[in-house]
């Protein structure tokens, strides 16, 4: 099932719900039915909603082993780059909800570092885990395709689209 969302903060929430039911229903009728992996890929625009962290809490609290949070963290949002509004350490932030933290400096040229992070994420399965600092998540090309007048946070809602 893939969810696709609009307003930042409601993919990752949904997919907190996604997790929940997951466990639910494993434990309801048989885990060899329900026995999945919830993924998200989300970006420092959807870390800063409150209903992300509200939902990413709960999560923790629940201990939610089958989620797994792909976060791209390249300090840009729609609004510009991350320091006008956003300078917490969100790593350390999810360590304190009880979130498994792996950190993954390069994508776009080490994809095997993130399959061993989803792997060493899979095995963790009392702590939903964010794999962080996926620096080039998108292809690397993308920035080269941007207009030269659009700004880096402009990438995110127009290059995107075409």
């Amino acid at each position: 099932m893939e969810v696709c969302t609009g307003p930042l903060g409601q993919g990752i929430s949904n997919a907190v719900g996604l997790a929940i039911a997951e466990r639910h229903l494993s434990h309801l009728f048989s885990s060899q039915v329900f026995n999945h992996y919830t993924y998200v890929i989300c970006g420092d625009g959807c870390l800063q909603e409150g209903i992300s962290s509200k939902a990413s809490s709960l999560a923790g609290h629940l201990g939610l082993g089958k989620l797994i949070v792909l976060y791209d963290d390249n300090n840009i949002t729609t609004d510009g780059p991350t320091s006008l509004s956003f300078t917490e350490n969100v790593g350390k932030r999810y360590e304190a909800y009880g979130w498994h933290v792996v950190s993954v400096e390069d994508v776009a040229n080490g994809l095997d570092d993130l399959r061993a992070a989803i792997a060493q994420s899979q095995a963790v399965e009392d702590k939903l885990s964010l794999s962080s600092r996926l620096r080039q998540l998108l292809p690397t090309d993308l920035r080269e395709k941007a207009p030269k007048r659009l700004t880096v946070h402009h990438l995110d809602l127009r290059i995107l689209h075409s």
